[in-house]
């Protein structure tokens, strides 16, 4: 392998940029090239990028600008961008950065090795008609034992907010055989936890062998398959949790007792602008149901302060929601208009009110978070041994309800599945002590 070519990856935002970034390595690895953690070593320099955060494009082109020197130094360099800003900016990258020699979409990043065989600087931000997973190599290139499995892209939900529907397409829902194909072929490699991806995994609609299959039929099948412990699946839509997935949280063991589930504002006012088609009422009464099957589950979601017109009384309508709900962990955000977007020809809040709004709300988050954690000291938990911690003896992995977990464990070994009972809690993690395996 000493002839073999270097590529350097990195990978912005989301867990599906994450898996789209492994499958596009193996695909490049079926053409010679192995993965480097420096971009001075590289022959080529691949950014998949992500459009969901704040100053997207920005970063995008700085990490380009930084580039500069390098492709100055070493002119036979390509450099590749994937992602969603890819897929929203195309030739727009090329324009405006010289170093650029590829811009791919997320839809078509199977060609990438061809296009850079054919050389040149190419766009291919096309939606094709074939299957792109049939189309990459079998996988191969895994380092422990979680991995994310994509089963549906996309999203018909048009939030007024968001640039999926554009940059991702409409949804569209994977196979059911060749999910499960994977999945097996995942375990054998010796996978213990497989979370499914989607923008919005729980309208997972795949066609299946008498008929399409909802995301619950599909967990249900997955939990039959011997050695696969454990599963998660995100990121859902509230109007989207059908009886059958609710009452799979209660019928699975090996469906993991946590839940994400987006609900960007406690104000029906907002809600409506946002187009997100449920009130804060209907999230509420869900939360109930689901906790009515599975007491234990640990929710977590997604909320964006500064919504064009929002209120202070609308923002306390998300304060009150939160407080009502009691989150376990949660992601919040200042709203940032995302070009082609309705919201984005809507007139802003006042970046100091949504600076404070978001303060605040961070700060009731946090503290529920950490409630959440020191509510675990005392209790036994299951935990899956990922990597080696940074003390001597030191196991780290996650808990069901996906807390990180460091366990002085010196006869642990990554894949492990152990009961463990919590010792403390800290800012973003839990201390713990085995108490025996459970494979």
């Amino acid at each position: 392998m000493t002839d073999a070519k270097k590529l350097f990856v990195k990978t912005y935002g989301c867990q599906m940029n994450v898996y789209d970034t492994e499958r596009m390595v193996e695909a490049m690895g079926a053409k010679g090239y192995v993965t480097t953690d420096k971009a001075e070593d590289a022959d080529m320099v691949l950014l998949n990028t992500c459009h969901i955060r704040e100053k997207a494009s920005e970063k995008l082109y700085s990490d380009l600008g930084r580039l500069r020197s390098l492709k100055n130094a070493k002119p036979d360099l390509k450099v590749g961008v994937a992602g969603c800003v890819a897929q929203a900016e195309g030739a727009e990258i090329l324009r405006r950065s010289p170093v650029v020699d590829l811009v791919v979409g997320p839809q078509a990043y199977h060609r990438l090795p061809q296009m850079v065989e054919a050389g040149g600087r190419l766009v291919d931000t096309d939606f094709p008609v074939e299957d792109k997973f049939t189309l990459l190599p079998e996988r191969k290139s895994l380092r422990g034992p979680t991995a994310f499995l994509t089963v549906q892209e996309g999203c018909d939900k048009f939030c007024a907010f968001c640039v999926v529907p554009y940059t991702r397409g409409a949804e569209v829902s994977r196979p059911v055989g060749r999910l499960l194909d994977e999945a097996r072929g995942l375990v054998a490699q010796g996978v213990r936890e497989i979370t499914l991806l989607g923008q919005n995994v729980n309208a997972y609609h795949g066609e299946g062998p008498d008929g399409a299959w909802g995301l619950s039929r599909l967990l249900r099948e997955l939990a039959k398959i011997e050695g696969l412990a454990r599963l998660r699946y995100t990121t859902s839509h509230p109007n989207d949790m059908d009886d059958d997935l609710i009452a799979a949280h209660g019928d699975l063991p090996e469906l993991m007792p946590y839940l994400h589930l987006p609900v960007q504002s406690g104000s029906d006012r907002i809600l409506k602008a946002m187009n997100r088609k449920h009130t804060a009422d209907q999230y509420l009464r869900l939360v109930d149901r689901i906790r009515a099957v599975r007491p234990d589950i640990l929710l977590s979601s997604d909320f964006i302060v500064g919504f064009p017109g929002e209120t202070d009384a609308d923002f306390q309508a998300t304060l009150d929601l939160v407080k009502n709900v009691g989150y376990g962990q949660a992601f919040s955000f200042k709203y940032s208009a995302r070009p082609g977007t309705p919201a984005a020809e809507k007139p802003p809040v006042a970046a100091d009110i949504a600076d404070g709004r978001l303060q605040d709300l961070q700060a009731l988050l946090t503290a529920q978070q950490h409630a959440a954690q020191e509510a675990m000291i005392g209790r036994e938990v299951s935990v899956l041994y990922e990597k080696p911690g940074r003390m001597s003896g030191q196991m780290v992995g996650k808990s069901d309800h996906l807390h990180a977990v460091h366990v002085k464990d010196p006869s642990g070994r990554i894949g492990q599945l152990v009961r463990a009972r919590v010792l403390a809690s800290t800012s973003n993690s839990l201390a713990a002590e085995p108490l025996f395996a459970n494979e």
